[in-house]
C-alpha cells in the first residue's frame, strides 16, 4: 500500500496485491489475489475484481447507474465483476452492472457500458470491440485458430476467442 490509501473494514482483499498512492476501497469490495489497483482510484461498493486484475492509473468504477445528489440510491447499487486477468486501461470508465470477462484489455479513456466478453480488446466511447487480446496481453491477428507469439493458442471467430 502507498501514501494516501483508504480501505474500509468490510473490504477484503487477496494476497500479494499492490494498492496505489490514493486508492480508495469501500466495505463492500472483494478483490482477488495478485490484483494491481494503480494510484487514483477509488473501489466502490458492489465491485468484485478476480484475481490478476490490473486497474490502471485514475480508471473509475461506478455503483449507481442514474445518480442524483438530493436522492439516496444506496440500495441500487449495481454489481461490477472483472474477471481474473482483464485489463482496465488508465482512465477507463466502468460504468456499473457491467462484467468485464477473463482477459478482457479495456484500453485507456474507454467507457465500458455493457458486458464485455472474454479476452475482448476494449476502445472508445462507448466502448466497442476492436479485436482480441491473449492472456500476455497482446492483440491476436486473424480468425480460426491463432498462435501469439508468447505461444498460447486460440480459436476466434467473429463473436469470441477461446483458448484452444
Amino acid at each position: 500500500m502507498w501514501h494516501w490509501v483508504h480501505v474500509c473494514g468490510g473490504a477484503r482483499i487477496g494476497r500479494g496485491c499492490s494498492l496505489g498512492q490514493n486508492v480508495f476501497v469501500s466495505n463492500d469490495v472483494v478483490i482477488g489475489d495478485n490484483v494491481k489497483i494503480q494510484n487514483n482510484v477509488s473501489v466502490y461498493d458492489a465491485v468484485r475484481l478476480e484475481d490478476d486484475v490490473f486497474c490502471g492509473p485514475s480508471m473509475v468504477f461506478t455503483n449507481v447507474y442514474n445518480p442524483r445528489s438530493a436522492v439516496a440510491r444506496k440500495d441500487e447499487y449495481r454489481p461490477t465483476l472483472v474477471k481474473k486477468g482483464a485489463t482496465l486501461g488508465a482512465n477507463c470508465t466502468i460504468v456499473c452492472g457491467t462484467t468485464i470477462g477473463e482477459h478482457a484489455f479495456v484500453g485507456a479513456g474507454a467507457v465500458v457500458n455493457r458486458d464485455v466478453p472474454a479476452h475482448a480488446l476494449m476502445v472508445g466511447v462507448p466502448a466497442r470491440r476492436i479485436g482480441w487480446a491473449c492472456r500476455c496481453g497482446e492483440k491476436l491477428q486473424g480468425k480460426g485458430r491463432i498462435t501469439c507469439v508468447c505461444g498460447e493458442t486460440y480459436e476466434i471467430d467473429a463473436e469470441s476467442c477461446v483458448p484452444a
